[in-house]
């Protein structure tokens, strides 16, 4: 049958898969014996003060439903195929990789960090040493920054890609069937470094390659083509064409093409902080409920946005029953970020309240902006010690620009020290997250209490810096067969926008080189 059915459940109705297709197969008057149940969507609608739980499903006769995902892990091996460099094993590289591999190509991935088990010992030393390892931390490494920060799929970027064929290549690899039909789809930062290991073995048992601890160094350009690339070990490595991949805090990449006078350019990002909730308190404002939000509900996330004197002032990254990490790639700077397990069960909740940052914000220059981050992340360091210790606040204090006497407990393992975050921040910025901390206090009543927590700063939003490339062929508009791709190049925002971004690279050498 083609007819789709919508239910509106309350959510002890709709607390797993067997329950929700049972009241599927109950409105469509089937049998489970003769049907079976395809949910395509589930949402949770918290608009009134009883929580409900929307939910879209087909049903079809068992003989004539489809398979619940069409990709197929690919079976060709390209050992001896013509080989493609790509830089960065983020989800825009290895995404890349496995459209490579499906078309018959050999893509040889060049990472700086470490594979994905093995960075952990290096995010072990930030949290518990103060140790940043340039090269593997947060942001390096095998799977990007993502792997280790959260792991959400949600992408507004619905016309990039085939979102559809990103999760269901997810699924592939071992991921939970849900992040198909969920609303806001998050595998957890405990669950997708097993993912991103499947992934690879993928690659590497269809013939393609992958080098850790192997930073490129200088681009090889004969004739204005991109012919290779020399690493920092000495090594020259060859290829047809370069899928340039590297994540958004790649500073010696977009160095190296200023030092080569190849086109990028600086463009607009966010700055701001990360401010930390109790989680109860979340549940509370979103729920509508007076004690626990009960054992049906998932962690309330929250969205909000605000204008100020022309900027936006809004949420980003919000990770309900999550924990605040420290994403520093360098020594000597204090970068925030958030992540959730797969099961939001943390009792805190954290968000960026970040800032719009514009171009006239900062000297012109390509890396102005780089530049303009850059400074802002040291200062947060220096004012609060000099390790990986966040200047924070209470937010009440930060409000009224004063050094809080105390802190609450928070998430963060590094620990806090009190600082007026004003004299980290340009005053610019100061004075519009103050500004939308008021109007969040106007939709959430609340909000602002003594028990949360603001912690300096949240800056790697996005790039500050774009390297430019032609909008049908995707190349480089100086240099033939090199492609910016992802969050890197100025052209994602996440794990499903970078994914895709790396499949259209991929299918754009294909077409004009394959």
């Amino acid at each position: 049958m083609d007819k789709i059915f919508e239910l509106v459940l309350l959510p002890e109705q709709a607390a797993d898969v067997p329950t929700i297709e049972g009241h599927v197969l109950r409105k469509a008057q089937c049998s489970a014996k003769e049907f079976t149940v395809r949910i395509l969507r589930r949402s949770i609608d918290a608009r009134s003060k009883q929580p409900k739980v929307r939910i879209s499903a087909k049903v079809y006769k068992k003989a004539d439903a489809p398979a619940l995902i069409t990709y197929q892990i690919p079976e060709k091996n390209v050992q001896n195929a013509p080989e493609i460099l790509i830089i960065g094993s983020g989800p825009a590289g290895l995404f890349a990789a496995l459209k490579l591999i499906e078309s018959g190509y050999r893509p040889i991935i060049l990472e700086r960090g470490e594979d994905v088990r093995t960075r952990r010992r290096a995010i072990a030393a930030i949290n518990k040493d103060h140790i940043v390892n340039p090269d593997s931390n947060y942001c390096f490494g095998e799977g990007g920054a993502g792997t280790y920060s959260d792991g959400k799929l949600y992408t507004r970027s619905k016309k990039r890609g085939d979102i559809k064929r990103i999760l269901e290549i997810l699924v592939a690899h071992g991921t939970r069937e849900d992040i198909l039909y969920e609303a806001h789809p998050h595998i957890g930062t405990n669950k997708l470094p097993g993912i991103i290991a499947e992934i690879r073995e993928t690659i590497l048992s269809r013939g393609g390659a992958i080098h850790f601890n192997t930073q490129v160094t200088d681009f090889i350009i004969t004739n204005k083509q991109i012919t290779g690339v020399l690493t920092a070990k000495g090594d020259t490595i060859s290829g047809q064409g370069l899928i340039l991949a590297t994540g958004h805090s790649a500073r010696d990449i977009f160095e190296l093409f200023e030092k080569k006078s190849l086109a990028i350019e600086a463009k607009p990002f966010a700055l701001g902080v990360r401010v930390e909730h109790p989680q109860a308190l979340i549940d509370r404002f979103q729920y509508h409920c007076k004690g626990s939000r009960g054992d049906y509900l998932p962690a309330a996330p929250y969205s909000l946005t605000h204008q100020h004197e022309g900027r936006g002032v809004f949420s980003f990254c919000m990770c309900p029953g999550g924990f605040i990490v420290p994403a520093a790639t360098s020594p000597g700077e204090v970068v925030m970020n958030g992540m959730s397990p797969s099961r939001r069960d943390s009792r805190f909740a954290n968000s960026g309240i970040v800032v719009s940052v514009n171009l006239e914000d900062f000297a012109p220059g390509a890396l102005s902006g780089m530049h303009f981050q850059a400074a802002v992340e040291k200062k947060a360091c220096e004012l609060a010690g000099g390790n990986q210790s966040a200047p924070a606040q209470r937010l009440t204090d930060f409000l009224e620009g004063k050094v809080s006497q105390n802190l609450p407990e928070m998430s963060y393992q590094p620990g806090a020290v009190p600082v007026d975050l004003g004299e980290v921040l340009p005053e610019h910025i100061t004075r519009a997250l103050k500004a939308g901390f008021l109007a969040f206090e106007g939709k959430m009543r609340g909000y602002l209490t003594e028990e949360a927590v603001v912690l300096g700063v949240e800056s790697r939003t996005s790039s500050p810096v774009r390297i430019p490339r032609d909008g049908e062929t995707l190349e480089h508009p100086q240099i033939r067969r090199l492609f910016p791709c992802g969050e890197g190049g100025g052209y994602a925002g996440g794990i499903v926008s970078a994914a895709m971004d790396g499949e259209r690279c991929a299918d754009a050498w294909i077409r004009m080189y394959g």
